[in-house]
């Protein structure tokens, strides 16, 4: 895991947005670690991060909107190059339009490298001896339920049984973050497992998973990391953590470690927020059951739900919500089972 130092504009450039996964493809030696570790294409296997070039901001404007996330690289191989497009998907909800997406993306990037060429060589994509360089598509999925969507544009296409080879044909390979097991990151000790490790994380208790990572792992990071991917891996994991209500303090307790190369006890501090944040829950569980005690008293005397809302000081959207599900459980009127609809994610944790 020796690395050359790539320039310090990566770190300069970073925006430490709410997107820690465009981060990681957005370094050179994290992009080269994921293609080497997790995309299993042998063409690949030697890739470094002086290969990689981010040629992305010719396409934001084309991109759709609010998919900045999303990159291309061009990977320079020994005598020829080829294209990657990575997509990064942060929510459990699935896109089952992705083949499509990904289709736009490649006409896209074809386009681009056609007219380039056509400005070097005037009339060369007519001739017979032109070929377009291959593209690889690729989606990093974060979330937790299986990808279900259609690898294959054709399975989107109605009559393409019939009309078969016809209909145009491409695969997308899915990376799933949830493929890799704790053990799996930790075997291949390299500072794109430590963020995954972090990443794959769902709540502050999950830490406790983390607390007897090997020593001979921290050793390999410390030793083999330079300075300016120290920062940025911080900066990464500060997003990951902030996500899990982690707060401010100890985010950057942790972050300040990971820049010392301290990594002795690292995860240990976050046991004690774990109660903190069950005792936070079990406080917002009460609050609302008792809400939810009200409102149902207030329906069995047939108040209008605009009343009941004045009577308990509360805007009519927070009431609006509890009273359509009280109305179903008349007139047993379960304060356990209408919160239990109400937050089906609290009831799915216990």
């Amino acid at each position: 895991m020796e690395h050359t130092q790539t320039p310090d504009s990566a770190v300069k450039n970073s925006k430490s947005r709410d997107n820690g996964a465009k981060l990681i493809f957005s370094d050179p030696i994290l992009c080269a670690e994921f293609l080497r570790g997790y995309v299993d294409i042998d063409l690949l296997k030697e890739v470094q991060p002086e290969d990689i070039e981010d040629i992305s901001e010719r396409f934001l404007p084309m991109w759709q909107e609010g998919r900045d996330s999303d990159s291309v690289k061009k990977i320079h191989l020994k005598d020829q190059s080829l294209f990657l497009i990575a997509i990064i998907e942060h929510q459990s909800k699935i896109d089952y339009d992705m083949s499509f997406r990904l289709l736009r993306y490649i006409v896209m990037v074809l386009t681009d490298y056609a007219n380039e060429q056509e400005k070097l060589h005037p009339g060369i994509t007519k001739t017979k001896e032109f070929k377009y360089p291959p593209i690889l598509p690729v989606v990093y999925y974060e979330g937790t339920d299986s990808w279900s969507a259609s690898l294959n544009l054709k399975d989107r296409v109605y009559l393409s049984d019939i009309l078969g080879t016809y209909i145009p044909s491409f695969e997308y390979l899915v990376v799933p973050l949830t493929n890799y097991s704790n053990l799996d990151l930790i075997e291949k000790k390299d500072e794109l497992s430590l963020l995954f490790l972090i990443n794959k994380l769902r709540s502050s208790s999950d830490f406790k998973e983390l607390q007897n990572l090997p020593p001979e792992y921290f050793e390999s990071l410390s030793r083999n990391t330079p300075e300016y991917l120290l920062e940025l891996i911080s900066k990464i994991l500060a997003v990951f953590l902030y996500r899990l209500n982690i707060p401010r303090k100890e985010v950057e307790h942790f972050t300040d470690q990971i820049k010392r190369r301290d990594f002795d006890m690292l995860f240990d501090s976050f046991e004690a927020y774990d109660v903190q944040e069950t005792r936070r829950i079990s406080k917002e569980e009460g609050s609302t059951l008792r809400l939810i005690t009200q409102v149902c008293k207030k329906i069995q005397k047939q108040i209008p739900i605009a009343e009941i809302a004045e009577m308990l000081e509360e805007d009519i959207s927070v009431i609006q919500p509890i009273y359509n599900i009280a109305v179903r459980h008349a007139p047993d009127y379960n304060v356990d089972a209408i919160f239990a609809e109400l937050h089906p994610e609290s009831s799915e944790s216990k």
